[in-house]
């Protein structure tokens, strides 16, 4: 078990587990943890992955400056709504570039599950960009996503990071909880 990898999966984390308090400090947490995380699938030949973690850092930024203006009085983000239409355009969009950036993989790299990890690769991006957008509906896309990331790094030999995501499931679910309660305390205030 590489000790950068146990870094990584240590401010991972710590970055979701901010992300289901609500807190903004989620999004610098998980700037580091990508940052190392480029390091680890680089090693794995996971070059989906690599350039996932390289996308996160545009994203984590975003998120961050986005949720900072958005917060309760108690420092809590404000949760939005997303409407059924928006959210099926946006999993149809990352669908179909899961399909050409799995095409280029398959077809242009040495990638080792090239197909299944850019699949992953963009529905986490639509994963984000609904946590960027403080979606309740970002916590179901990172179960189902994390689950099957789960498989993914067993194959690859990266226990440190299956054992992560299998934690990430976890978080995912008690994000969604109490997402879903914040969501009606604010309706019933």
């Amino acid at each position: 078990m590489p000790t950068h990898e146990l870094i990584a999966a240590t401010l991972s984390a710590t970055s979701v587990w901010l992300g289901t308090r609500r807190s903004p400090w989620c999004y610098p947490a998980g700037l580091v943890s990508v940052c190392v995380y480029i390091w680890v699938y680089l090693g794995a030949r996971l070059y989906s992955e690599v350039l996932l973690q390289c996308i996160w850092v545009g994203m984590l930024v975003l998120g961050w400056w986005r949720w900072r203006q958005h917060l309760d009085s108690k420092g809590h983000v404000r949760i939005a709504a997303l409407d059924r239409r928006s959210g099926a355009l946006h999993l149809a969009a990352g669908i179909g570039c899961g399909l050409v950036l799995g095409h280029v993989m398959a077809t242009h790299t040495n990638a080792s599950l090239p197909w299944l990890d850019a699949q992953l690769t963009a529905l986490s991006l639509v994963g984000q960009f609904w946590q960027n957008r403080r979606h309740i509906a970002a916590w179901w896309m990172w179960i189902a996503v994390d689950v099957v990331y789960v498989g993914m790094f067993v194959n690859k030999h990266l226990f440190v990071t299956a054992v992560l995501y299998a934690g990430f499931v976890g978080l995912a679910i008690k994000g969604l909880r109490d997402w879903q309660k914040a969501a009606r305390n604010a309706a019933a205030a």
